[in-house]
């Protein structure tokens, strides 16, 4: 099979999130100028720097109070700050329940029964219990083409990691599982790891 994506693919779903999978998914923390919490996930979301260390989200739709974009980069246009969660598979209802369409003033700790903690380095709440967190200073947001489409950069300034986590010194992924994004509505789960040694190590 082949197709433009101007065409279309006549299938009953597109397929696209399914081929670009799986994805890591980004549990972004905000808080407004107005002081209004929000929690939400994004699975486009990665780590694209190591030094400094800097990671991306992008937002694609949009909420009719929210000027062409979501709750998320609404409240990091006016503050600069975001925190990104790590979502273990324990979490993945709670997760989902984040993810609804609730209005501006819904604060998604609150909704979900998540507990809230406060960051170090910005003005922003976090997940008390995820397995990591970082802390982030927005360097761009970037007006991607299409409708709503925004790709948000931010350096890490801070790191959080739940003390069970670390093992003989690693940030070791099997002790929570993550929780990854497929296509559809599917989601993975990393149990399974295993190790290559790159050529001329």
């Amino acid at each position: 099979m082949f197709y433009l994506p101007e065409d279309g693919h006549n299938l009953p779903h597109n397929p696209f999130s399914a081929i670009v999978s799986p994805r890591p998914i980004g549990w972004i923390a905000t808080r407004g100028a107005d002081g209004q919490d929000n929690l939400a996930p994004y699975s486009f979301f990665n780590a694209v720097a190591y030094t400094p260390p800097q990671v991306m989200f992008a937002s694609t739709s949009a909420k009719a109070d929210r000027n062409g974009t979501k709750d998320s980069v609404a409240n990091i246009r006016e503050t600069g700050v975001f925190a990104v969660n790590i979502v273990e598979y324990a979490m993945r209802d709670v997760m989902n329940e984040t993810s609804g369409p609730w209005d501006r003033d819904t604060d998604e700790f609150t909704k979900a029964g998540i507990i809230k903690a406060d960051c170090a380095t910005i003005a922003c709440p976090r997940v008390a219990d995820a397995p990591a967190t970082l802390e982030c200073k927005v360097t761009q947001i970037v007006a991607l083409p299409g409708e709503a489409n925004f790709a948000v950069f931010g350096e890490v300034t801070g790191v959080h990691i739940r003390d069970n986590c670390l093992v003989d010194g690693i940030f070791d992924v099997t002790t929570f599982n993550p929780l990854s994004r497929l296509g559809y509505r599917d989601y993975a789960v990393v149990r399974d790891v295993f190790s290559l040694t790159r050529p001329g190590e």
